[in-house]
Formats: C-alpha cells, sequence, structure tokens
C-alpha cells in the first residue's frame, strides 16, 4: 500500500544550515523572516532567483573520502559513523533528545560542537552505536537490546515514553557523513518522497483504526497495539573517485527502511517474520533487540550534486514556481497601476499649484499644497515611534544581509544552524545604526530626552522578544525537551545583547544626536490647522486596515512554505524565491503606504507620521490572522504546551514583522512627501 505523505512525513523543519564533513553541522528550522532593501537588488535577483539550489558546497566544506580498511590513510577513512539527531513531530511543537526514548546509544558518547542556530533549535546531535566499515555490509546485525519490567516504575515511564513518542508520530533524524539518511517512499501521483527522517513506530487504536505509519504493513493489524521499528535496513551509496583523481569513494546517499521485527533470541537473529509488538497494557515482561543491516551501492552521482534527489521530492516545488510568478506578474501590474495614477496626479497638481495664477484662483486652492505648513510638524509619542523605526532599521538591514547570503549559497541545508547564527550575529552588530536613526528621527521630532530615547531603543523590543522567548524556554525546560536553550546559552545570549548590541545602540544614538534634525523644505506654522470632516475611506482606521491587503497579498504563498517548514518539519531552501519576495514586499509596502498617504493629504490630514508607519505595518496583522487559520486548519498540533509555543513563537514573529513593515512605509512616505512639498512654490 502507498502511504499518503501526510500520514508519514516528518521531515526536518525549515533545515537551512549548518555543516561541515562533521556532523555537528545538519538541518536548522527556520522561522523564516523578510526584510529588504532598495530596486538596484534587482540586478542580483534575477541571477539568484532561478539557480535557487546550486552550489551548496563551500570551498569551507571539504568532502570526506572513505576506503576500504586495507588502503586507509590519514586523508581516507574506513569507518562510517551514524550520527543521531533530536526526533520532532508534526503533532507537537517539543522536541526531544534521542536518549530520551531510551534508544540504543553509543559506548562513549560524542557530541560535535554545534553553532548557537543549532542550539536554539533544538538540535542535539551525538554518536550513536551504528558503526560501519566502508563497503563491509552487515545483515541483521544487533545494536542493542532493552529489557521492561511491569514491577519496575523507571522501566513503565520509559516503555509509557516510548509509547506517546510513537503516538505522536515522532520521527528520528539520523546524519551519515554530513548527510540525512532519508525514507523514501511513493506517494500520490506515483511520486517518490524522500523524507529526512522516518518514525519511531506506530500504533492501531483501541477502536482499530490505523495511525501513521502502520498502513504500511498488512500485518500492523491488532487493536490497542504499538508496532515498534526496531530494525533498519540501511543502502550507502558512493561514487567512487578512481577515475576522477582522488583516492577512494565519497558518499552521496544515505537511504534506510524501517522494519518491526520481533526477534525472540539474539544469538539467532532472524531479520522476517511477525512485527515487534507492544500491548497498549503493558503487564509483562518485554524485550526490546534493535538490529540494523547496511549494504553498500556504487553510482555516479557527483557529491556536490549529493542533495538534489532530496530536494528534487520535496513537494509543491511547480506550485511555488507557478505561484510566484503568477504574484510576481499580479504585484508588478499593480504597482505599475499605482505609480502611474501618481506620478500623472502629482505632475498635474504640481503644474497648477505653480501656476502664477490671480488671486481669485489662488483662493480656489485645495488639497495638499493647503497643509504645506503643519504636514511636518512633529508627531504625538515622537518618542516610541523614533525607537520603532530605529529597531526597524536593524531588523531590515539584517534581514536584507541574512537573505542575501542565503541567496548565494552560504546558509545551504549543508550548513547547519547558520541561518540562525547569522541573522542573530548581525542583529547584534547592527545596534550602531539603530541607535542612529533612532536619534535622529527623535531629534527631528524635537525630542529632548535622549536618554531615555536611546535605552528604550536598546532594550524595550528586544526586551519583550526576550521575556516571550524566555516564558516559552521555561514552557520547554517544564517538558524536558531538547529545544529548551541551556543556561549557560542564555547566559552568552544576554551578554551579547547587553555587551555588544546595547553599547553599539550607544554609539549610533550619539552620532544621531550630533547631528542636525533632518530639514524640511516648508516651514511649519505655529497654530495648527483645523482637520475638515473626514469621509469614511479617508479616516485613520479604513486606511490602515486597506494598507496591509496588497503586502499581505505578495507574501502569503511564501508564508505557507515558510510555515510549513517551520511547523511540518519540511525542509526549504528556495531563497531565490524568498528574496524574490522580499523585494515585492518592499515595493508594495513602500506603494500602498505612498498611495494612501497621498489620498490623506488631499483630504487636509496631515497626521501622517504615524499613519505611514502603521498603514504598512498592518501586514502584521494578516500575518497573525493567516498564522492562526494555518494552526487550526493545517495542523495537527495537539496539548496545551504546544498551543502555546506555537502561538507564542508567532507573536515573536509578529513583531519583527510589524517593526520591518511599519519601517518600510515610513520612510517610503517621508521621502515622498518631502520631495512633493519641496516642488511646489509656497509663499
Amino acid at each position: 500500500m502507498t502511504p499518503p505523505r501526510q500520514a508519514l512525513s516528518s521531515a526536518p523543519a525549515l533545515e537551512l544550515g549548518a555543516a561541515s564533513s562533521g556532523p555537528g553541522s545538519g538541518f536548522l528550522t527556520f522561522p523564516a523572516g523578510g526584510t529588504m532593501r532598495l530596486l538596484a537588488a534587482g540586478i542580483l535577483l534575477l541571477g539568484c532567483s532561478v539557480p535557487l539550489c546550486a552550489a551548496f558546497y563551500l570551498p569551507g566544506l571539504a568532502p570526506v573520502s572513505f576506503c576500504e580498511p586495507d588502503r586507509e590513510t590519514e586523508s581516507c577513512k574506513s569507518k562510517i559513523e551514524l550520527f543521531v539527531n533530536r526526533l520532532d513531530s508534526v503533532e507537537s511543537v517539543l522536541p526531544y533528545e534521542y536518549d530520551a526514548f531510551d534508544f540504543c546509544q553509543d559506548e562513549i558518547e560524542k557530541r560535535p560542537s554545534e553553532n548557537l542556530g543549532q542550539i536554539l533549535f533544538g538540535e542535539r546531535i551525538a554518536s550513536s552505536p551504528y558503526k560501519f566499515t566502508f563497503n563491509r555490509p552487515e545483515t541483521c546485525k544487533v545494536a542493542c537490546t532493552k529489557s521492561y519490567d511491569p514491577e519496575d516504575d523507571d522501566d513503565k515511564n520509559k516503555l509509557a515514553f516510548l509509547k506517546k513518542g510513537m503516538q505522536l508520530n515522532y520521527q528520528h533524524h539520523w546524519i551519515i557523513d554530513n548527510m540525512p539518511v532519508t525514507w523514501c517512499y511513493q506517494v500520490e501521483d506515483e511520486h517518490k518522497y524522500c523524507n529526512p527522517g522516518f518514525p519511531i513506530g506506530c500504533f492501531i487504536t483501541t477502536d482499530g483504526r490505523v495511525k501513521d505509519a502502520c498502513i504500511i504493513d498488512s500485518q500492523f493489524h491488532k487493536w490497542d497495539t504499538f508496532y515498534l521499528f526496531n530494525h533498519v535496513d540501511i543502502t550507502i551509496m558512493y561514487h567512487s573517485g578512481k577515475d576522477e583523481g582522488w583516492p577512494g569513494a565519497r558518499l552521496v546517499m544515505a537511504r534506510l527502511d524501517p522494519k518491526s521485527y520481533k526477534h525472540t533470541d539474539k544469538n539467532n537473529l532472524n531479520c522476517g517474520g511477525p512485527p515487534m509488538e507492544i500491548p497498549g497494557k503493558f503487564t509483562n515482561k518485554l524485550d526490546l533487540i534493535y538490529t540494523y543491516s547496511v549494504k553498500f551501492e556504487e553510482n555516479d552521482i557527483k557529491w556536490a550534486s549529493r542533495w538534489d534527489y532530496i530536494l528534487e521530492s520535496m513537494p509543491h516545488t511547480n506550485i511555488q514556481w507557478f505561484s510566484i510568478m503568477n504574484s510576481l506578474v499580479i504585484v508588478l501590474f499593480l504597482s505599475g497601476m499605482v505609480a502611474m495614477i501618481i506620478l500623472r496626479t502629482l505632475h498635474k497638481d504640481i503644474a497648477r499649484y505653480n501656476q502664477i495664477d490671480s488671486s481669485e484662483d489662488a483662493q480656489e486652492e485645495f488639497g495638499w499644497k493647503l497643509v504645506h505648513g503643519d504636514v511636518f510638524r512633529p508627531p504625538r509619542k515622537g518618542m516610541l515611534l523614533s525607537v520603532f523605526l530605529g529597531q526597524g532599521t536593524q531588523i531590515f538591514i539584517m534581514t536584507f544581509i541574512t537573505l542575501f547570503l542565503a541567496c548565494l549559497g552560504f546558509l545551504s541545508p549543508a550548513n547547519r544552524g547558520a541561518l540562525m547564527t547569522c541573522a542573530v550575529v548581525l542583529w547584534v552588530l547592527l545596534g550602531t545604526p539603530a541607535g542612529y536613526v533612532s536619534a535622529r528621527m527623535y531629534k527631528t521630532f524635537r525630542g529632548e530626552k535622549w536618554k531615555t530615547n536611546v535605552l528604550l531603543t536598546a532594550l524595550l523590543c528586544p526586551g519583550i522578544v526576550f521575556a516571550d522567548f524566555f516564558i516559552m524556554n521555561l514552557i520547554l525546560w517544564v517538558k524536558g525537551s531538547s529545544a529548551a536553550i541551556p543556561f549557560g546559552t542564555l547566559v552568552a545570549i544576554l551578554a551579547m545583547w547587553f555587551g555588544i548590541s546595547v553599547p553599539l545602540t550607544f554609539i549610533g544614538a550619539y552620532f544621531g544626536f550630533k547631528e542636525k534634525p533632518i530639514e524640511h523644505p516648508v516651514r511649519t506654522n505655529q497654530i495648527p490647522r483645523q482637520i475638515p470632516e473626514q469621509s469614511f475611506f479617508t479616516k485613520p482606521l479604513p486606511g490602515i486596515i486597506m494598507g496591509g491587503i496588497l503586502p499581505f497579498g505578495c507574501i502569503f504563498i511564501q508564508l505557507f512554505f515558510i510555515l510549513n517548514s517551520i511547523w511540518s518539519h519540511q525542509m526549504y531552501y528556495m531563497f531565490g524565491f524568498l528574496f524574490l519576495v522580499f523585494i515585492i514586499l518592499l515595493i508594495t509596502c513602500s506603494e500602498a503606504t505612498v498611495l494612501l498617504c497621498y489620498f490623506h493629504l488631499c483630504a487636509e490630514d496631515y497626521h501622517w507620521w504615524w499613519r505611514s508607519f502603521l498603514t504598512s505595518s498592518f501586514t502584521a496583522v494578516y500575518l497573525f490572522i493567516y498564522a492562526v487559520h494555518y494552526f487550526f486548519s493545517k495542523l495537527q498540533i495537539t496539548g496545551t504546551a504546544s498551543t502555546i509555543l506555537y502561538f507564542g513563537y508567532t507573536m515573536i514573529m509578529v513583531l519583527i514583522f510589524f517593526l520591518f513593515t511599519g519601517t518600510i512605509g515610513f520612510f517610503a512616505c517621508f521621502w515622498f512627501v518631502s520631495k512633493i512639498y519641496s516642488v511646489v512654490k509656497v509663499d
């Protein structure tokens, strides 16, 4: 029977990141995010968006050669180690270490050093007892044995946790030569899907319903029974170097098939027969024997292309191409219309305003020129707005650099944890532009409490994110999840924040306050002009709500894939698409905000400062609504803790996106308003 992909899948979550030739690199679950740059990046975009999965391996990530034992040298190893990573599930946000399920452990456990990104996303890589010799097949070899006594409370707890893992369809993630060991199977339309994970086991409910991977074998049929995959058939494929000019061979693929066998005697094994059944009620002593078989096959896949078979099997690739191109055509068409309307209308306005008319004509003037004496009046709550703009600038630059590096292939699936590490380090180092922008804008708003401004810039938004993150970490710690950040890492994050980011923010603010306030093209009147009664569509709230629709329409397709990679543990690698969406989002946020700002100025409403920020940042509200819809319609997550974690992390994403999009809209509108009032004659 062909298993449906949804029932079996649990590929590594937004795996984007880190690997050297050892296992300490690997997949990273990326929460993905966006920010932007200007249209000059469009030329680079064309080069990035087409070869989406080329050049994964960088000069620093050298291939490893393997030889048979009698030909082993320092540069050609004979021993192949299999490393294990944390286990995760599409039905739970809580990943767990391999040891938590009482599987086979290495006699001397080795843990490769992990980077910050891997730690933040719960990667916990360790050595395993599954060790192979190159080109030496093994058949039905014992990895370890486990015994459980119903009279022993510790054994009861271990077995109960193992059953819970099967109920929630937790998935193994194994690594050989920094490459995921995949489980390939047929899905709909005879498409072959290679999942970089495989399930612990499966179970049949008390009412006879077949759950998850139990559909792959007709022998899995007993009610209220768990079936453990205690055997794996591993196939390691290699590319020989005999005709390539380098010694030995390089591993290019590792696949496995999980099996369930009821071994009765570890000294007389026969990998066949009935499956390993674990009854729902634990009343009798239980012995589990874990075994494996391994074989080697030569093929002609190049080492640099060894990820291709995984990426090509990923679902929705064609859908993504069509959706992105469709979205791009629609957005460019709408953007062109918006630009034409604004440019043509503005051209007529400016020509009319600059005519030397009679006094009668002058008295009949109306529209945006009439508010020239109030349009640059400082906004209320200018302190908070300047803080948001500083933080938004920091996020914008961080995201642009991160996406650009990812688009060039530096943050690929072969480079575990690199994406998150890059983002965090960049955020820490970009405190200076945040402080500068916040201080400069606050001074332009005629603010005088510069100490409060710089402290809020350095602490307010990062403090909210850290508080949310800390609460989520407490939940993970209470649940014993591998995603719980160790205390030492928390201290390191705080040290980077207060020891590097905060001082850099102060330095940026120092230079910002030394600069003169930004000069406006027109003077501000002492007495505020009265704003006339506004129609429904020119009132603040309707405009703000409408302003976020178009930007969200540009990103929601890509958002689906990003949320899939985070919560459904599907690999994400199309950074060219993401960079393209990034540019589209930049354009649409800017144009939507400028268009609505123009309409409000024509209605003689000059309160545009906050409105320009909130118009584009309202896209984050739509993002949250979509995340709620995604949770209830797409996910299978169960449990209070997982639900809290989902919405807790979603709020962090929404806040970051709020600051980012708001900053883009504000500065686009600021440039637009300054430009139009600098080209009209004002008495």
